[in-house]
């Protein structure tokens, strides 16, 4: 911010957000982190908006029209220029950005693990057969039906808080939850087990804050400069290329995690049937400053092999389905 801008008074931003504690956490985060690094130039608002994703909570996200749901409204409003950014969970995005829009700033990725909640102890490998379990995400539960056959599987939706009461409602017998999640509200001694990457593989950029704005906002993007973590920013590119290559979203049970060692990008990339099988599997690596584009050449490859088939069939039920 330049010394002009200091002298006229604080810059005033509106940050756009979800009404849910995980959402408001994840907002204030991001405000915290830009007023402790910009003090008294600068005042940031938290505007609430509701979106499509928090209203219907009946239906399974795969049936009612899938990632965009979450998102869409709060793009609609910086479009319009009722606010000036907005903070989302990364996993949640579309795989392509709107014309007009651009992800500015990608803070430090927490953990991308998916975390086991349920009782003390608690294996997902080892549970019982007829365990319920209970995910809104068709890539959880193929995955956990895949680690072990004998579960139940049932649908749930709702904030974090609101899928762990189901265990206590007697829907389900335990749950499965993004770790980011549960240990940014403080709910981590609820986990049972942590889900190894390679055994249970993340969705693409579970884990990171993406950061939105207009595309032609230099100002924003000056004043998120602090919070970029070159890091994060390389795994992020990677999995979203590879997310944006199969147009993949809630409608397909997908996976990728990169990992970023020393100057290469290790990426691992998977399409699984609902069931659990069949499952296409393969991983890419390469300098990290080419991380996109061996995001998109691990789709290739997962194509190549078959995926494809997976994808079109889960894109035609969901059609039927809304």
């Amino acid at each position: 911010m330049s010394t002009d801008q200091r002298a006229s008074g604080p810059k005033r931003l509106r940050l756009g957000t979800r009404a849910s504690a995980l959402a408001l956490w994840q907002a204030n985060y991001v405000r915290d982190a830009m007023l402790a690094r910009w003090g008294d130039a600068l005042e940031v608002e938290l505007v609430e908006i509701t979106t499509q994703g928090d209203l219907i909570l009946d239906r399974p996200l795969n049936q009612v029209g899938g990632k965009g749901l979450f998102v869409n409204g709060i793009e609609d409003e910086l479009l319009a220029g009722r606010i000036d950014l907005a903070v989302h969970s990364m996993k949640d995005l579309p795989g392509h950005t709107p014309p007009g829009l651009a992800i500015v700033c990608t803070p430090e990725r927490a953990d991308p693990r998916d975390a086991l909640v349920g009782p003390a102890g608690s294996r997902l490998a080892d549970l019982p057969a007829g365990t319920r379990v209970g995910t809104s995400s068709l890539r959880r539960a193929a995955l956990a039906k895949r680690l072990n056959p004998g579960v139940e599987v049932v649908s749930i939706r709702g904030n974090v808080q609101t899928r762990i009461s189901k265990i206590e409602q007697g829907v389900a017998d335990v749950v499965l939850l993004a770790a980011a999640g549960l240990q940014r509200l403080g709910l981590d001694a609820q986990v049972a087990e942590y889900l190894d990457p390679e055994s249970f593989c993340p969705a693409a950029c579970q884990g990171i804050l993406a950061i939105e704005a207009r595309a032609d906002d230099a100002t924003v993007r000056e004043l998120l400069g602090p919070l970029e973590h070159p890091p994060t920013g390389v795994v992020a590119a990677a999995e979203r290329a590879f997310l944006g290559r199969l147009e993949g979203g809630c409608q397909v049970p997908m996976a990728c995690h990169a990992r970023l060692g020393s100057d290469e990008v290790h990426v691992r990339g998977l399409v699984v049937d609902p069931s659990g099988a069949p499952l296409f599997d393969a991983r890419k690596s390469g300098p990290a400053t080419e991380a996109a584009a061996i995001g998109r050449g691990l789709a290739e490859t997962l194509l190549r092999l078959g995926a494809g088939g997976i994808i079109e069939t889960q894109k035609r039920l969901a059609a039927a389905s809304t």
